[in-house]
């Protein structure tokens, strides 16, 4: 057989193959435009916190700019776009300051997490017997407490309440971790269980794979597909929690980092006398990231179901259907006649043979 007759199907681009590119292809209409703003609000959540050094007007605990004092609550005008706290603090500098530790706080808790949770979750699955009881039963008495107060107790034992930057950050970190490390449990436990059943592991333990091997070649790069739509789900929950610990004093002290919800603590009395600055920012701030990740996680975990996909237009999909090969060798042609004989129905008779006026 020629060569030229042999055709293939073309290798797809690197970055149509990245996960967020290849999904952005995959969205139609509304679904897209849901993807497209939840990736701009994410965007600029994460552009802010790594340039927040270089665009915040004033530092995050800075009282003082060289004509002297800020002042206390003072109204948004040129010198503080969005005004001051009731504490002397530059609002939108805080603003600024507050991505860069939301963004701290998701990364190390996420990251902590992640690394928990799939490990236990895939020993549990994996081995099974009365280690994985054990850990199903620690699993569902941890996901039974309500993930705040257990956040809570978490940052009271490990820091006091409150702390330094680093020292607020872990232990925040620290605390939404406990919280996390059920759901990612439960996930890669329940895929552990289905993927050890498959053939393929089997043919792995039959050539003689360790345990090991097969765990971690075999079943856990089957395991981990639907990390990425947990990890944007987690990340607006985390942002939730930091801000919930830093409203009832338990987040990280003003003079160490900025903290959304710390700043809308101390803007309670300010909004029953009129002065609505201080806390329409930080909570503005609060609304948009956890809308932006939120957004990116449903919009991924939609297109991640089959049941849910959005389809491009069935033209585009499947193309002209007189151009769709069905035999080898060529196209379909629908007969001597072409597809006009068949539409006009009169030139084959019920034997297929043509029949000529």
């Amino acid at each position: 057989m020629s060569t030229d007759t042999v055709t293939s199907a073309p290798k797809r681009r690197l970055r149509d193959r990245l996960p967020v590119v290849h999904q952005l292809r995959q969205s139609v209409g509304l679904q897209r435009g849901m993807l497209v703003a939840g990736l701009l609000l994410t965007g600029l959540f994460v552009l802010i916190a790594i340039l927040a050094p270089f665009i915040a007007p004033y530092g995050f605990a800075q009282l003082r700019g060289a004509d002297g004092p800020f002042g206390s609550q003072q109204p948004p005008s040129a010198e503080h776009l969005f005004g001051t706290t009731v504490g002397g603090y530059d609002v939108l500098s805080r603003v600024i300051w507050g991505s860069q530790t939301a963004i701290l706080v998701i990364i190390i808790a996420v990251v902590l997490s992640i690394f928990a949770g799939v490990l236990l979750g895939l020993v549990s699955g994996y081995f099974g017997g009365a280690l994985d009881r054990l850990l199903v039963v620690l699993s569902d008495a941890i996901y039974a407490f309500p993930s705040l107060l257990l956040a809570i107790v978490m940052a009271i034992v490990i820091s006091g309440g409150q702390s330094s930057l680093w020292g607020g950050v872990f232990a925040a970190a620290i605390a939404i971790t406990v919280v996390f490390i059920p759901q990612y449990f439960r996930v890669i436990r329940a895929e552990t269980v289905r993927i050890k059943a498959e053939a393929f592991v089997e043919s792995a333990k039959v050539l003689g794979a360790s345990n090991g091997r097969v765990m971690f070649r075999h079943v856990l790069r089957n395991a981990t597909r639907t990390l990425p739509l947990i990890f944007t789900l987690n990340a607006s929950e985390a942002i939730l929690t930091l801000a919930g610990l830093g409203f009832i004093g338990f987040g990280i002290e003003p003079t160490s980092a900025a903290d959304w919800g710390y700043d809308l603590n101390k803007s309670l009395s300010d909004v029953s006398s009129g002065i609505w600055w201080t806390a329409l920012y930080p909570g503005l701030a609060i609304v948009l990231v956890v809308l932006g990740v939120t957004l990116v996680g449903e919009s991924l975990n939609d297109l991640a179901d089959p049941r849910l996909r959005g389809r491009r237009r069935v033209a585009q999909a499947s193309g002209d259907v007189a151009e769709t090969s069905v035999v080898p060798g060529g196209t379909l042609t629908a007969g001597p006649g072409g597809l006009d004989g068949l539409e006009g129905g009169e030139s084959f008779d019920e034997h297929g043979i043509e029949v000529r006026p």
